[in-house]
């Protein structure tokens, strides 16, 4: 027998002809951008005690040239209106920047760090989020993003150890796209490496070579080959991953 909507012993109540409807129940509220930019500044002052110093003198020195100006043509109240909101806008670019080096100093030196640098390429970039070359024993490592200046490998571990990983890879790609450039970028400390914060901004600076459809093709060629390496156990690539909302601000 069909359960009737109307039977007499439903547990619903009826909505009368004039009744407001029930509000719907509400979500996890959204977090606003203010907290947003606090959380990020209480990451960025425990990494960073200096940033609070900065970003004051920042708002400091906006408002101070903004209030000379005002005295210059004689209208100093409409220039400090101008002047406060631009003094904030640098304090909180600043506070941006400072808290992507902080986002990145947590995970220096975690497995991961480098795919993790590479993560925050603009649009554009196809990347792998595993790394397609590593040493189970060293868990040395190199990640790849392919862009319109070609292919990227950004290594991960000392150069002496990862280099021949490096070129080996090189290679391969070499023989499976032979007319795409292939870049390779060391991240780390020493010498000759670029610091994780430094590794996207050193890959969007290289020559452009590819058109996005270039790019697209190069991405389904190498897809299709099966590049992808089989990680070891005990090795997580995506454990090392910086702070979004330290990025957001950028």
């Amino acid at each position: 027998m069909a359960n009737s909507t109307e039977s007499d012993g439903s547990s619903t109540p009826k909505r009368r002809l004039f009744s407001r409807k029930p509000k719907p129940a509400k979500g996890p509220k959204k977090t606003g951008r203010m907290k947003q930019i606090s959380e990020v500044f209480k990451m960025t002052r425990r990494n960073d005690p200096n940033v609070v110093w900065i970003m004051l003198l920042a708002f400091l020195s906006i408002v101070a040239i903004g209030l000379l100006i005002g005295f210059l043509i004689q209208n100093w109240i409409t220039m400090l209106i101008i002047a406060i909101p631009l003094g904030f806008l640098a304090a909180v670019f600043i506070l941006s920047r400072r808290a992507e080096r902080a986002a990145f100093s947590q995970i220096e030196g975690q497995p991961g760090a480098a795919g993790a640098a590479l993560s925050v390429l603009r649009r554009g970039w196809i990347l792998q989020d595993q790394p397609v070359a590593m040493n189970p024993r060293s868990q040395d490592a190199v990640f790849r993003a392919i862009g319109r200046p070609g292919i990227v490998l950004v290594t991960e571990g000392p150069s002496a150890r990862v280099k021949p990983l490096a070129e080996a890879e090189r290679r391969k790609m070499a023989r499976i796209v032979p007319n795409v450039v292939v870049h390779v970028i060391e991240s780390g400390r020493g010498d000759g490496q670029v610091p994780l914060a430094q590794v996207a901004k050193k890959a969007q600076k290289l020559k452009k070579n590819l058109t996005k459809q270039e790019v697209q093709a190069v991405n389904k060629r190498l897809t299709a080959l099966g590049t992808k390496l089989p990680i070891p156990k005990g090795v997580d690539p995506f454990k090392a991953r910086p702070d979004r909302k330290a990025m957001r601000g950028r």
